[in-house]
Formats: C-alpha cells, sequence, structure tokens
C-alpha cells in the first residue's frame, strides 16, 4: 500500500515541475524586456555618427593618434556603449609645440604605456557636459562643479569646472571652442593645454631622478694604452656619464692574444648596464612597431653583429641606427647581396657612433648645413642635410629621408626610420696610365778639332781623299 502511493506521488511531482518550466519558458519568450536587453548586451558595435569616430576624423589630429598608440579604442567603445562621454581635447599646438621633448619622450616609450593611457583618460569624463550646463553665478556656491574622469589611478583627483573672468575652464585649462564637436553619444570641447594627473607626474618625476635611472646611465670605461692595448694602471672611479677612454673604433678591433681579461664594463652584477638585453630590447621595439621586419630579421640571424652591438653598450659606448623600412629594403638587388659579409657592412653603414636624436640631428643641420657623421664601416661617412622640414641622409639615388624620429631611444641606442637603403659611394680605382717609351736618337760619332782641320787643309790640296777619317 505504502509502495502505490509514493509512486503515485513521484509521478504528480514530476508532472508539476515539468508544466511549470513550460510556463516559464513560455513568459520569458514572451516578455519584451527580456528582449530588449538581450539585444542590447550583444550589441555592442559603435555607430559612424559615434564621438569616438568623429574624434579621430577631427581636427586634433595629435590626441587621435596617442588614443590609437595608447591601445585605448577597445575601452571607449565600452565606456560610450554604457554613457554619454565628454572629452576635453587640447589643440595639436598644446601636445606638439608646447610639451616638454621630455615628457613626450617619456609618454611614448613601450614601458610607460600605462602613464600615457593615464593621461589620456583624464580627459575624459563619463557624462555629458554642455557648455550650457557649465556653472554661470559667480557669487554662489555654483560656480564650480567637480566631475570624476574616466582614469583609474586619478579617482581622487576630480576636474572642477568653471567660470574665470567670463570665460569657461576645466581645472587649469581654458575651454577655447565649447561644443565643437556634438554627437548623440558625446560632446568634444577644445581646450588650450594639457591636463596632467597627479600619477603621471609622479611617474615621470621618479623616472627622472638619478636613483630611479643609475642603473642605466653610462660608466667610465678603463684607461688603455691605444698602442698595446693593455691597462695602464688600475681604472679609478669615474662619474656616470664619462666617455670611453678609447674611440669605439679601437674597441671594434681585436686586441692582441695575449692581452689581458677586459675590465667589466656597465653589464655586470653590480648595478651595471647590460648591452645585449638592451639591444634585444630595441630588435623586439622594431617588431612590434612594424614595417621594420627585414632589418630585425638581419641582426636576428647575424649574431655576431648583435652580440657585437651589444659589447660595444656595455662598455659604454652609444650608438644611433639608421633603420631601412621594409619597403627599402626590398629594393635591395641581389648584387648587392650576393657577395661574403654583404648584409655586414651595409649594417655597419647604417650605425652611427654618437648618441643622436631626431632633433640633434635637425637642429644640426639646419644651423651647419651639411654634417658628415663617422660610421663603422671605416672609413666611409653618411652626410645629412635639411631638406623639407626633415633630415636627408646621402646624396643623390643613394639617399634616404628620416621620416619616423626615435622608434627607440634609452640614452644609450637611439634608432630612426628612414625610407631608404644607404649605400656608400664607391671607391674608384685609380688606373696607372701607360707612358710611351722614349725613342733613343743615336748620335753620329763626331771628330775632333784637329782632325777637321787636317781634313781641310788636306783638302785644299786634293789630298784627303786619301784618308779615310776624313770621310
Amino acid at each position: 500500500m505504502d509502495v502505490q502511493i509514493y509512486g503515485v506521488l513521484r509521478v504528480f511531482v514530476l508532472s508539476m515541475v515539468l508544466c511549470f518550466t513550460l510556463v516559464a519558458g513560455a513568459a520569458l519568450r514572451d516578455n519584451p524586456a527580456t528582449k530588449h536587453s538581450g539585444s542590447s548586451g550583444s550589441s555592442s558595435q559603435i555607430n559612424s555618427n559615434s564621438v569616438l569616430v568623429a574624434l579621430l576624423d577631427s581636427h586634433y589630429t595629435e590626441l587621435s593618434e596617442l588614443v590609437e598608440k595608447a591601445l585605448l579604442l577597445q575601452t571607449l567603445e565600452d565606456a560610450v556603449s554604457k554613457h554619454n562621454i565628454t572629452i576635453f581635447a587640447p589643440k595639436n599646438e598644446a601636445l606638439e609645440r608646447d610639451l616638454d621633448p621630455e615628457f613626450k619622450r617619456f609618454l611614448l616609450e613601450p614601458g610607460n604605456l600605462k602613464s600615457l593611457q593615464n593621461l589620456l583618460l583624464f580627459h575624459m569624463i563619463p557624462s555629458r557636459i554642455d557648455s550650457n550646463q557649465w556653472p554661470r553665478n559667480k557669487d554662489s556656491s555654483s560656480s564650480s562643479s567637480r566631475h570624476t574622469s574616466l582614469c583609474p589611478d586619478a579617482a581622487d583627483e576630480d576636474l572642477e569646472i568653471s567660470h574665470k573672468n567670463g570665460e569657461k575652464h576645466i581645472s587649469v585649462a581654458r575651454i577655447f571652442k565649447p561644443n565643437d564637436i556634438v554627437r548623440p553619444d558625446g560632446i568634444i570641447h577644445g581646450i588650450e593645454r594639457l591636463l596632467i594627473p597627479k600619477a603621471v607626474q609622479q611617474d615621470f618625476n621618479s623616472r627622472r631622478s638619478l636613483r630611479a635611472i643609475s642603473a642605466v646611465l653610462p660608466e667610465g670605461a678603463p684607461e688603455v694604452d691605444p698602442r698595446t692595448h693593455r691597462l695602464k694602471k688600475p681604472a679609478s672611479p669615474a662619474p656616470a656619464g664619462s666617455p670611453p677612454a678609447l674611440p669605439i673604433f679601437d674597441a671594434m678591433a681585436p686586441g692582441p692574444s695575449l692581452a689581458p681579461a677586459p675590465a667589466p664594463g656597465p653589464g655586470g652584477p653590480h648595478h651595471h648596464f647590460d648591452g645585449e638585453a638592451q639591444v634585444k630590447d630595441f630588435i623586439h621595439t622594431l617588431l612590434h612597431y612594424g614595417g621594420y621586419n627585414e632589418l630585425a630579421d638581419i641582426l636576428v640571424n647575424l649574431t655576431s653583429l648583435a652580440s657585437e652591438m651589444g659589447r660595444l653598450v656595455s662598455e659604454g659606448y652609444v650608438l644611433t641606427v639608421l633603420a631601412p623600412n621594409d619597403e627599402a629594403m626590398a629594393k635591395l638587388t641581389t648584387d648587392q647581396l650576393s657577395e661574403p659579409g654583404a648584409p655586414e657592412q651595409i649594417v655597419y653603414y647604417h650605425l652611427i657612433p654618437e648618441y643622436q636624436t631626431e632633433e640633434s640631428m635637425y637642429n644640426a643641420v639646419r644651423r651647419f648645413g651639411k654634417v658628415k657623421y663617422d660610421t663603422l664601416r671605416l672609413p666611409h661617412k653618411v652626410t645629412a642635410e635639411e631638406a623639407d622640414g626633415s633630415v636627408k641622409f646621402g646624396d643623390g639615388e643613394n639617399s634616404a629621408y628620416l621620416f619616423e624620429p626615435d622608434l627607440y631611444t634609452d640614452g644609450r641606442i637611439s634608432v630612426q626610420g628612414i625610407d631608404g637603403v644607404l649605400l656608400p659611394p664607391e671607391e674608384k680605382k685609380v688606373v696607372p696610365t701607360k707612358v710611351a717609351p722614349v725613342a733613343k736618337a743615336v748620335s753620329k760619332p763626331r771628330r775632333g778639332k784637329l782632325m777637321e782641320v787636317a781634313c781641310s787643309m788636306l783638302g785644299a790640296f786634293g789630298q784627303h781623299h786619301r784618308f779615310s777619317s776624313c770621310h
């Protein structure tokens, strides 16, 4: 009796659960709110009329370029899909002419990507602020208002919107173009200067301090006799940044076979510099930047060349690499690469034993007209001159322009992108000229004075024919 009741109850419970599941599924399918939420969650694409598209196509070219370099497009797309945003866009002059070159170089270094993202997100507010919403009453407490930016590291640092001298301001920057770009999902105001959060400023200051960069600064090389390549005396401690005792060309030349062990350069464990790691770092930078794969492949495959560069940097020397892009390397012919050691010689001609940046080279050619830089391919030098607002290397067909400056700069190695492969001028062989042989003139034997007088006297008497010497 109990077993039968238990079976009936189990069947009844299972049937009730099945009916409830079917009713709930039908209700969810018919609920319009569920449909709306599902569609909105799946559609995260940005409309062509979005404020982000308008920013990338606007006249704020410097800001849009930094946004792409900082890899912020996906982050901003997510922010726009959730709410309206307000962008305070600095004008191009504020990011190009008025910005400290050292600070701009700090932002563009690959290791400081987080600081660049914080700087750009500090100019964006996750709400729509129209110019009509600016506080106008100067005497009341509503003359200014504070808003939180999208910067995650500046949560306790708000942006203050206020009126000063009848003009709209955002913190310390004046708004010169309110409502410059208006879109349904956001608005862009033009400001005159850059807004820098405290977190980014602290990162930059710590990077500039001597304690933070002491491991990067070059140290003095030991004092070496250039004739014997032996140490004169134990190297005394040299201040950081002092030039090496020998020029870079002597460091490349092999020393004597019985030379003493070289003194440890700035690559040891005692807070010195690792040149091989630095060379690998700039090769990885070329690969990630794109467009310089051919040069990176040459440096990777020619391990002796990369090791030589790393050794020079470890010993305190500096290098400037004129890096041809892939399009320029593709123009090299098989004849130019067929000779043994041709790739090494081509790369050596693009290595300058100086630390030069785009700014220093451009200032030099503007001041002196033409400048000749030594290369590691002795004795050839590369000529630089100013052309079309840039630096032009070489002459004639074998010339190239500096079009992607400061690809990699760390105080030791500077990489400058050029659009051509530089080749040294061909050495003219002096052909010895053939000298015509000088013809020897055979002189007739000449008689003496006494013999001539005697023959003349005999000729007067008609007897000179008897003597053979008178003929």
